[in-house]
């Protein structure tokens, strides 16, 4: 697969992988994030190790996260789901416009180039994980916009932002709809299905902008890495049902505690790695 390096560095590269992709599920159903909070900062690591080229590097990490959320995602809202916690109001109201702007975002990524993504996850990340760790959350509505406009207003943005970041919809919807007064676990519940609506889209447009981009790894479909796709889902499909079991058995103080650490972990890594 990757020249230049020992059998047993690939062994150890595809253990990571799996052990990534594990924790990776278990967030997703837990938190609603698609596990690409995890995704990203490791195969930045793994993007390092193996000299990808830093102009597609980030491309390449972000396009294959948002692969992994694909079947990941759809495993995780199966699961919330069978516990009714899903809110169908909103995801009718909301899905178009996210779809439409994570595919608008995935186009949008070449021109953003990596060091542009780098600087959209730190500083969302961060953003995000501080409104989470607040004692009182910001209240803005007690509940979401029943106007196609303004649910458009929310959600096009939402997937734009989420398409250039590599993450299922969890990481900016479920602070967004808890702020408009949704339980937390709704939220999440909910924003398992916004994972998929971001990922198929942008996945498409990432695809779209790596055709033919020298200095990608082998085995890559536009700028999705396919056997660390393969790698990273074959275990998070399996553990996605076991955090959204986890999800309806906590508080809510604790999960969305749990959830801006390793928002904030994560986005002082990506911050630190473009300023540094």
């Amino acid at each position: 697969m990757i020249t230049g390096f020992s059998i047993a560095a690939l062994l150890g590269l595809i253990g990571g992988l799996l052990i990534t992709g594990a924790i990776a599920g278990l967030l997703a159903g837990l938190l609603g994030v698609g596990g690409g909070i995890v995704i990203v900062p490791v195969l930045i690591i793994v993007a390092e190790l193996f000299n990808i080229p830093q102009e597609v590097a980030m491309l390449t990490v972000v396009a294959t996260s948002l692969a992994t959320i694909i079947p990941t995602s759809i495993s995780s809202a199966v699961a919330h789901n069978k516990r009714g916690a899903i809110d169908r109001d909103i995801l009718r109201g909301w899905i178009p416009a996210i779809f439409v702007g994570a595919l608008l975002g995935g186009i949008a990524s070449k021109t953003l180039g990596s060091d542009g993504l780098t600087l959209v996850f730190g500083s969302v990340a961060l953003l995000v994980a501080v409104n989470l760790a607040l004692a009182k959350p910001i209240v803005l509505t007690d509940q979401p916009p029943a106007t196609r406009i303004g649910q458009s207003a929310i959600a096009l943005p939402m997937g734009f932002i989420s398409a250039l970041m590599g993450i299922g919809g969890g990481t900016l919807a479920v602070p967004v709809m808890t702020m408009m007064s949704v339980t937390v676990h709704r939220a999440i519940a909910t924003a398992s299905v916004f994972g998929l609506a971001i990922a198929v889209p942008a996945v498409c447009g990432f695809i779209w902008n790596g055709l033919g981009v020298e200095g990608r790894p082998p085995a890559s479909l536009g700028f999705v890495n396919l056997p660390a796709t393969v790698i990273l889902f074959s275990v998070s499909v399996l553990t996605a049902p076991i955090g959204a079991k986890l999800a309806h058995g906590l508080s809510a103080r604790p999960l969305k505690l749990a959830f801006a650490a390793f928002l904030a972990i994560s986005g002082a890594r990506m911050l630190w790695k473009f300023f540094a």
